[in-house]
This record gives structure tokens, C-alpha cells and sequence, in this order.
């Protein structure tokens, strides 16, 4: 590890440490067949910073996950044994760049993830979107690949893929093609699929249901590709809510909002970064923790407030999970209009 690494480590483990009470045996992560969505491993995954896009191995007994603050991020890995989640470390081939969003081909064999990175050396790329620059921000693309020793070293994906610095939220299906977002030109994010065949990606194409009207999101495919689901602002513009989509008969059908049980009242709350779990009937997303704060307060409730800021549920972002059954359940009476299973 260079000192660069070290320090960055270091750095990032003061600003984003998970320092919780008595959260030192967490509750592992059970299947959620209710319908409230549950926070993921409080206290241990779900910490005082900022948690997203949980990229599971193919038994669901390891996790990648992007952690950060307004100014780093980095991928970290989390290990299930005995019901019990590991305390995250920075994963091997993260921890120098800003990188996010990672996602699991279904086999296991290789992760891709979003980085600011440069292609051939220098600084960190820039990112443009919502009519806004955004400095060190940028994305692209990259994989590695699992070997006998680990993890490989991080490889760009082509240009194909990476057409923009603002190339987002990779999700892989079985046959190796790959879904993602990028900004547009006029600063909307839109979502994207190239089909993977021969060896190479093709070129990409819009997907039908997100024609650029608003801002789309974060989606995460099924392996077999017969559902997605992603953030939007088409019901709530300023907002993101979660969707899903089924595809029956190579066609995608309409976007259908997962409703407030999930996505919370009236669009109050930005529900991102969705991603599917490890049995491919769990979602996971990220959405903030509400920390309620009264004015005016005492000293005590000062100090205990202070206390708060470093607890998991002090108002940064989550990771929560929940049961999809309900939607892919073709007797599923509740949902009006719900598809057939493609």
C-alpha cells in the first residue's frame, strides 16, 4: 500500500468511521418480506456517513459498497459470517480516486464501478450536468476482474461505454451487457443499455421509458433483464422516486412508481441508488435517516444532539432493503395493474 493510500485510508476512516453504541454485535441482514423498508446493518454498513449501491457476491455473503462525504468516496468491503456483518475496509483497488456506485456481474467474476480517475494519468476528470459543472466530479467507467490473488487492477472500459464524463450507476446483466446513466446535453441523466456480444460492447441506446423528459437514475437490471428498476423525477420533478419496469417479450413495458410504502409521502424523500440483492428479489436504495432537532434547546440537548451527528441515523444517507415479492407475484392483489411475471 503507498503512502498516498495510507493517508487517504486514514483520512477517510476519521471522517466517516461508524461510531455507534452498543453496535458492536449488529444484527445481520435478514430477508425483509414485509412491506416498510428496513435500514441495512445499522451501525456497521448503514454508519454516520454517507452509504450507497451494496454490490453483492453471487452467495450474498460479501458486499461492496461506496461510502463517502461531500468530498471522498470510496468502495468498501463488508464480509457475513455467523449472522454477523465484518467492520468495512477499503476494498484493494479503491481508496486514491473518488469512486462510487459498484455493481456485481451476476457470476461474480468481475465488478464494474463509476470513478473520477483519470484514463492516461493526471487529475481526477470533471463532471457536467443539471446546468452545472462540477469540478473533480466526472465519471467513467471501470472494471476489475477477480483473480486467483484477489482483485486485478482497474481497466476503463471503451469509449463506447464511456462516451461523456458524466457516465454513471453501471448494472450488469447475465449475458455481460450493461445498463448505466449519462448526462445529456441538456443536463438531464438518461439511461442507457449496450449489448455485449463477440467479445466488445455495442454502440448504446436509450432506453424506451426514459426519453429524456426527466431526470432518470441509478437503474439495476435483473440478470435475466425482465425488470429494472431506477430512480426518477417524472412524478416529482426535483425529487427522485423509485420505479419499476418489466420487460415481457424483448419489449419494456411502463415505468410504475413502488409507491410511498417505499419512496415515502409526496416525493419528500430522494430515493437513489437502487440495486438488486444477491437473491435478485431483494431492493436495496439509499434514502436519509431523519433526525429530528427542536428549537430552541437546552445545553443537555445540545451535547446529546452533538452525540447524535456520529450515530448511523444522524440524517445522512442509508442503505435500506426490501421485499419486491409482492410486485414480481402474479396474485398480487394489492398493486393494481400488476404485471405477469415476462
Amino acid at each position: 500500500m503507498s503512502a498516498h493510500t495510507k493517508r487517504f485510508e486514514m483520512t477517510i476512516r476519521t471522517l466517516i468511521a461508524c461510531t455507534v453504541v452498543g453496535a458492536t454485535t449488529p444484527a445481520a441482514h435478514a430477508q425483509n418480506d414485509g412491506d416498510a423498508p428496513r435500514v441495512f446493518s445499522p451501525g456497521v454498513i448503514s454508519s454516520s456517513a454517507a452509504e450507497q449501491s451494496p454490490a453483492f457476491s453471487p452467495d450474498g455473503n460479501t458486499v461492496y459498497f461506496a461510502r463517502r462525504n461531500i468530498v471522498q468516496s470510496a468502495i468498501m468491503v463488508s464480509h457475513r459470517k455467523e449472522n454477523t456483518w465484518s467492520a468495512p475496509t477499503i476494498a484493494a483497488f479503491s481508496g486514491i480516486w473518488r469512486d462510487i456506485e459498484p455493481t456485481m456481474a451476476p457470476d461474480g467474476s468481475y465488478l464494474v464501478f463509476a470513478s473520477n480517475r483519470p484514463q492516461n494519468g493526471g487529475g481526477p476528470i470533471d463532471g457536467s450536468w443539471g446546468g452545472k459543472a462540477y469540478p473533480g466530479r466526472g465519471g467513467n467507467l471501470w472494471k476489475v476482474e477477480r483473480t486467483l490473488g484477489g482483485w486485478s487492477d482497474a481497466v476503463r472500459l471503451p469509449d463506447t461505454i464511456n462516451g461523456t464524463t458524466s457516465t454513471f450507476s453501471p448494472s450488469i446483466a447475465a449475458d455481460g451487457s450493461i445498463y448505466f446513466m449519462r448526462a445529456e446535453s441538456s443536463g438531464k441523466f438518461r439511461l442507457y443499455y449496450s449489448k455485449y456480444s463477440e467479445g466488445s460492447y455495442k454502440q448504446p441506446v436509450a432506453l424506451p421509458f426514459s426519453d429524456g423528459a426527466s431526470d432518470d437514475s441509478d437503474p439495476t437490471v435483473a440478470p435475466d433483464e425482465s425488470l429494472i428498476v431506477y430512480g426518477s423525477d417524472r412524478d416529482h420533478v426535483g425529487h427522485n422516486d423509485l420505479f419499476i419496469v418489466f420487460r415481457r417479450g424483448g419489449t419494456w413495458g411502463k415505468p410504475m412508481n413502488l409507491g410511498t410504502g417505499i419512496n415515502g409521502e409526496g416525493g419528500a424523500n430522494n430515493d437513489t441508488e437502487a440495486r438488486l440483492g444477491a437473491d435478485h428479489t431483494t431492493l436495496y436504495f439509499s434514502n436519509s435517516t431523519v433526525m429530528p432537532v427542536r428549537f430552541p434547546r437546552s445545553r443537555e440537548q445540545a451535547l446529546r444532539d452533538s452525540d447524535r451527528m456520529l450515530a448511523w441515523d444522524n440524517g445522512s444517507q442509508n442503505i435500506w432493503y426490501v421485499s419486491l415479492k409482492k410486485w414480481l407475484d402474479t396474485k398480487a392483489p394489492d398493486i393494481p395493474g400488476a404485471p405477469s411475471r415476462p
